[in-house]
């Protein structure tokens, strides 16, 4: 028997907005080491990408509000960590996106700096940029993937979706939480080959998923997951 299928088509449908918004909240002008200086030639892409970011935050505590009441069914204490990640997670887009508009004050300090004043300018963004990849590829990454990781679970033994979707899951999110403890370590940087394929299957496993509960949703044998 099918779940409520309008509860996980929209939580699907999050998922792709979440997508979407995220490649959205990509901004080159601050992304990459020593380009402060052209945050202030490209005002509109850091407003973008905030904007992006904002959406972003509905999005991931929507997606687990839609899923709450049915993994709470299967295993009350997983579901609550799976909805508190969340919760985490969307504070520290919150901070993601807080911290943009400081990019674009520092941009108008440094384009009206000497060239005493520069290098200190350039040190202050360096730090904010360093923190900002800390905060979303770091502490936002590890803590949705922990909550992912105890969704996956209840999935798994609920068999509410195929165990290869759910195993990819546990996959996908163990080479993206260690992409984002090479960051951490410093071993590697965000805009790069090494982090980005480390992340792609999570990226693909997602989509996936998220066609997965619009066309098909849940599907167990407990009556209390009767929609």
């Amino acid at each position: 028997m099918h779940t409520n299928r309008r509860a996980t088509a929209i939580a699907g449908a999050l998922v792709i907005l979440g997508m979407i918004a995220g490649a959205l909240s990509v901004v080159p002008a601050v992304d990459e080491p020593r380009r402060l200086a052209l945050v202030s030639a490209h005002e509109g892409q850091v407003m973008l990408g905030a904007v992006a970011q904002s959406i972003m935050i509905p999005a991931y505590v929507g997606f687990a509000l839609c899923l709450y009441p049915m993994v709470r069914a299967e295993n009350e204490g997983l579901g609550l960590g799976f909805l508190g990640f969340r919760l985490i997670a969307a504070t520290f887009h919150f901070i993601g996106v807080i911290m943009l508009p400081l990019f674009l004050v520092l941009g108008r300090e440094l384009a009206q700096a000497g060239a005493a004043a520069a290098s200190g300018i350039e040190a202050v963004g360096e730090l904010l940029r360093t923190a900002r990849d800390l905060v979303n590829h770091v502490a936002l990454i590890i803590s949705l993937g922990l909550g992912d990781l105890l969704l996956f679970r209840i999935l798994w033994r609920s068999r509410s979706v195929p165990r290869w979707l759910s195993g990819w899951g546990f996959l996908a999110i163990a080479a993206a939480v260690s992409a984002s403890f090479l960051v951490l370590l410093g071993v590697t940087d965000v805009v790069t080959p090494l982090y980005l394929a480390m992340n792609a299957p999570l990226a693909l496993q997602g989509f996936v998923f998220a066609v997965w509960l619009m066309t098909r949703g849940f599907v167990t044998e407990k009556a209390s997951f009767q929609s």
